[in-house]
C-alpha cells in the first residue's frame, strides 16, 4: 500500500501562486494515475487534476485549466501542483491520491489518499 503525504498548504491572496507537493512511499508502477482532489466546505470533493505516472500525460479539471500545473518526478516520488492566480474559490483541503487502474476522475476509484493540505484564498 503506497502512503501519500500532501505538503504545501497555506492562507494567500487572491491572484497569488501556491505549490503543493505530495510524497509518495513505496513502488508505485507506470500504469499507475495520479491525481489531485479538494473538497471546500459543504461540498463533494472534486477533481482537480491528474497524471499519468509513466508518460507524463496531464488532465484538468476546466475550473483550473490554464492555472494549475501537475508534474511529476519519478526519482524521488513526488508529485507537484502549482498554482497561479488563486481564487477564493480555489478555498479547500487539497488530497493527493493514487489510482492503479489508470486514469479515473472519479475519487471512488482510488486506492490511496494522503491526508490533506489546507489552502485558503482570501479576497
Amino acid at each position: 500500500q503506497v502512503q501519500l503525504i500532501e505538503s504545501g498548504g497555506g492562507l494567500v491572496q487572491a491572484g497569488d501562486s501556491l505549490r503543493l507537493s505530495c510524497k509518495a512511499s513505496g513502488r508505485i508502477f507506470s500504469s499507475t494515475f495520479m491525481a489531485w482532489f479538494r473538497q471546500a466546505p459543504g461540498k463533494e470533493r472534486e477533481f482537480v487534476a491528474g497524471i499519468r505516472w509513466g508518460v507524463g500525460n496531464t488532465y484538468y479539471a476546466d475550473s483550473v485549466k490554464g492555472r494549475f500545473t501537475i508534474s511529476r518526478v519519478q526519482a524521488e516520488n513526488m508529485v507537484y501542483l502549482q498554482m497561479k492566480s488563486l481564487i477564493p474559490e480555489d478555498t479547500a483541503v487539497y488530497y493527493c491520491a493514487l489510482d492503479r487502474g489508470g486514469y479515473s476522475t472519479m475519487d471512488s476509484t482510488y486506492d490511496s489518499w494522503g491526508p490533506g493540505t489546507q489552502v485558503t484564498v482570501s479576497s
